[in-house]
């Protein structure tokens, strides 16, 4: 981890992310991606209709201050809908529109345990998907990989958004193979554990067999 403990999360953290895009809009690698043209306008999103989602889960603080920075990485996402409000989807919807109902039928039953999703770029056979839910320390809610090579399975690979965009803006290094590499990071393992206890009981992902 390359940064300084005070600055290594939350809002501080998305800060360094915003700065760093400033002076080099392509600094943001989100890997293979489907849309064409800039991935960041830095123009802010509208604000959301209401200071939730739709569940009633209040808005990260990476988000928040995000979306005042940028409109642009998530409406490509499908996070919004008419007036710019928030259109989340289960998490078996959103590998049924991904992966298609063969492979996508594998996530559904854990649709009522992850009900608020929505997805963010990178991966190529694999998906990040941020679900609403418990928080952590940070008041931020967890980042996973979906993937559908050999057995489908789900697994924690952020502790939030903030560490997302900070790992896609080379801000923070990944040590060590496997989606949840950072649980052995000193600063965002305690996170991870966090969400670990929380939605897998103390594991860090969950084969999906249907």
């Amino acid at each position: 981890m390359d940064l300084p403990t005070a600055a290594a999360h939350g809002v501080a953290l998305t800060e360094r992310v915003i700065a760093a895009v400033e002076a080099d809009p392509s600094r943001l690698d989100l890997g293979p991606s489907p849309w064409a043209g800039p991935r960041v306008s830095a123009a802010p999103a509208p604000p959301p209709a209401d200071a939730v989602f739709p569940s009633g889960r209040p808005l990260p603080p990476s988000l928040r201050r995000w979306l005042a920075f940028d409109g642009e990485l998530l409406r490509r996402c499908g996070w919004f809908g008419p007036g710019h409000r928030f259109t989340p989807r289960t998490l078996g919807r959103l590998a049924r529109d991904e992966f298609g109902d063969g492979w996508g039928a594998c996530f559904e039953p854990l649709s009522a345990r992850f009900d608020e999703c929505f997805l963010l770029p990178g991966g190529s056979d694999s998906r990040r998907v941020l679900a609403t839910g418990s928080v952590d320390a940070y008041g931020e809610y967890p980042v996973f990989a979906l993937d559908v090579d050999d057995l489908p399975c789900v697994e924690l690979m952020y502790p939030g958004l903030d560490v997302y965009l900070a790992d896609a803006a080379g801000l923070v290094t990944r040590g060590g193979p496997g989606y949840s590499a950072l649980a052995d990071d000193p600063a965002y393992g305690p996170r991870m554990r966090t969400h670990a206890r929380q939605v897998f009981a103390g594991e860090f992902g969950e084969e999906c067999l249907g």
